[in-house]
């Protein structure tokens, strides 16, 4: 009998051990409490191919052995988008070089972007005298393939240059030159050899291959058979002699990591049906915020058979508004002037404290600690909804950001 007593009291330990284990360990975080993670309906191959991109973004951590600058802002994606989220003061970059529509004049002077790390060896990179300048905060990264999968036809009929009906809202898209490797899809239109931008601030990249390749090598100083060099710094032309041979990363890395973008999930609503966040979206409508901040769209028949045909809702119309005075940095990129900016998209805006260390940092420079201050910055095109939402009265206003807040 003893050693069966000794067995019944060491099975009572271990399971009393678990049960107390069970409510020490965290519990695991809701779907609609992350960004990160595959859209539903991708085959096993794709599967396979998103945890690769995976791995490159969040696990790839560049050196100066494995092909880290030798200028560079960052050593991995993941550390400017912790968990595909919006970045952080700390990882805000700056664009330099271009004032008007011509063109970015400091190209052979390091522009379009600031360097302002090196490897043990070299100088970090320092603005140009004379050089206009904006900061970029990095964006969120959850949904880019539904937006990528739209057709430009889509997104120019929302387009109203000359504000045809009147309402205050010209909403343009910024035509960009595209680059070497850029292979245009039936869905992509051409304009004076130029394409429709849609990703980053002022829309200047046309696809995510293009913003995934200029991220590596303005980013983190690492080649790759897009960008076989890493550009020019403190007006000095590469080579540098970082003893990495170039390409520095392969291709197969590059469109891994492309994939693993464009098939990230889309944020998921919270608290859909909380009266308060029902009347903050119809507040929304009604001070016309819905006009830039487009809700519903939908994919017509993509390449992934996951992105095919489906409704998705990330508050932007991919144009370029003219938002006043107080956000003209007197920096531009493409033919954007230097007070437009793309809309950005607003699907979760209310997870972005989770990577942004607790906090808020709106607009294009994380300058809005809060999204009362993100609105009041609004002018020029916003102007109007401003004025409206400031006319709202207080429970009028949290039920607005209350809204806000669960997407």
């Amino acid at each position: 009998m003893l050693p069966k007593r000794r067995i019944l009291y060491f099975i009572s330990i271990v399971l009393l051990s678990l049960a107390a284990c069970k409510k020490l360990l965290p519990k695991a975080p809701q779907e609609d409490e992350l960004l990160d993670g595959p859209i539903e309906g991708l085959t096993p191959e794709q599967k396979i191919q998103f945890l690769a991109g995976d791995v490159a973004f969040n696990e790839d951590i560049f050196t100066a052995q494995n092909g880290l600058g030798p200028y560079f802002v960052a050593n991995s994606c993941g550390s400017c988008h912790a968990g595909d989220g919006k970045g952080h003061l700390f990882t805000t970059l700056v664009r330099f070089g271009q004032s008007d529509t011509n063109g970015n004049t400091y190209l052979t002077k390091g522009g379009p972007q600031l360097q302002n790390r090196a490897i043990p060896g070299y100088a970090p990179e320092q603005i140009p005298e004379g050089a206009s300048f904006s900061k970029f905060t990095p964006p969120a990264n959850t949904g880019l393939g539904f937006l990528e999968a739209l057709t430009d036809a889509q997104i120019l009929a929302n387009a109203d240059p000359l504000d045809a009906n009147g309402d205050g809202i010209s909403g343009v898209p910024n035509y960009v030159h595209p680059p070497n490797y850029f292979q245009p899809k039936a869905h992509h239109l051409i304009s004076n050899g130029r394409y429709v931008g849609r990703f980053g601030k002022k829309a200047a990249a046309i696809d995510l291959w293009h913003q995934t390749v200029n991220a590596y090598v303005q980013d983190m100083g690492v080649t790759s058979e897009y960008a076989s060099s890493e550009p020019a710094i403190n007006g000095i032309v590469g080579p540098y002699g970082d003893n990495t041979p170039d390409p520095e990363i392969p291709s197969s890395t590059v469109q891994n990591v492309i994939f693993y973008l464009r098939t990230l999930k889309t944020p998921v609503q919270r608290d859909q049906n909380n009266s308060n966040v029902i009347a903050g979206k119809n507040i929304f409508k009604n001070i016309g915020c819905e006009k830039c901040h487009i809700a519903d769209w939908k994919t017509n028949k993509a390449d992934i058979d996951a992105l095919s045909y489906k409704e998705f809702h990330p508050y932007t119309d991919l144009l370029l508004h003219d938002m006043g005075a107080a956000l003209n940095d007197n920096y531009t990129e493409g033919i954007a002037k230097t007070a437009e900016w793309k809309t950005p998209a607003l699907w979760g805006l209310g997870l972005s404290k989770n990577s942004q260390g607790g906090k808020y940092f709106l607009m294009h420079d994380g300058r809005a600690t809060s999204i009362n201050d993100a609105i009041m910055l609004h002018g020029g095109e916003g102007e109007n909804s401003k004025n409206k939402y400031q006319d709202l009265s207080q429970n009028e206003k949290d039920d607005l950001i209350k809204f806000l807040e669960s997407l």
